[in-house]
């Protein structure tokens, strides 16, 4: 695991040159087949560095749900921003993460006047830097990945007592082999994206059997 203090190298470097709100800003939800994107910024506290922080893909999920409490204790501010299904199939889901990120920051409580984001350059008036693959280089952006992909886990858990039969606490939406069986044997639901090819294909499928099957 990189050096913690290497994490922090991005935000030290822009403390000293006099900003003092640095958001880190993330997204989780591009590839699922359901529901919407998710977005997190998060303002850190510099002088408490937090132990074991790292990209929230390279956590196991346990790692994940036992940072939450202590990034939340330790953040300045952060805010959640989501962009839903509907929102995704209208505008695309690159627009669709901007959005969220977007929403994210101005849920803030505090202003940022530096923004770290996660491989995205966004249309504000806030000084930025766009990090590839920031989530494994940027403390901040990491703590957002993490709170993003926890988040948004748990919304995933409750559709899929609200939506039964396709999976979604375990593959959160995203399309597994077994998702797309169930997407084709039961059709798609209210939470599907309509404008990917899979849900599309499912739903082509089910209207032949509506019309009297596949012959």
């Amino acid at each position: 695991m990189k050096n913690q203090k290497n994490l922090y190298e991005f935000e030290n470097k822009l403390k000293k040159q006099g900003y003092q709100y640095i958001a880190g800003v993330d997204e989780v939800g591009r590839g699922p087949l359901a529901a919407g994107v998710l977005a997190c910024a998060c303002i850190l506290d510099l002088k408490n560095v937090i132990k074991d922080i790292n990209d929230s893909k390279k956590l196991s999920e346990k790692k994940r749900n036992d940072l939450i409490p202590i990034i939340k204790n330790h953040a300045l501010a952060y805010a959640y921003g989501y962009v839903n299904e509907n929102e995704i199939d209208d505008i695309n889901i690159y627009q669709a993460s901007k959005l969220a990120m977007t929403r994210a920051i101005g849920n803030l409580k505090i202003k940022p006047d530096f923004l770290l984001i996660d491989a995205m350059e966004l249309q504000l008036d806030i000084d930025q830097e766009a990090i590839i693959k920031g989530d494994s280089k940027s403390a901040s952006i990491a703590a957002a990945s993490i709170l993003a992909k926890v988040k948004r886990d748990q919304i995933m858990e409750k559709f899929d007592i609200m939506y039964p039969g396709y999976g979604f606490k375990q593959h959160k939406g995203y399309p597994t082999k077994y998702h797309i069986a169930q997407l084709k044997k039961l059709k798609p639901c209210k939470i599907h994206r309509l404008s990917y090819k899979p849900v599309q294909n499912a739903k082509l499928i089910q209207q032949t059997l509506d019309l009297g099957g596949l012959e």
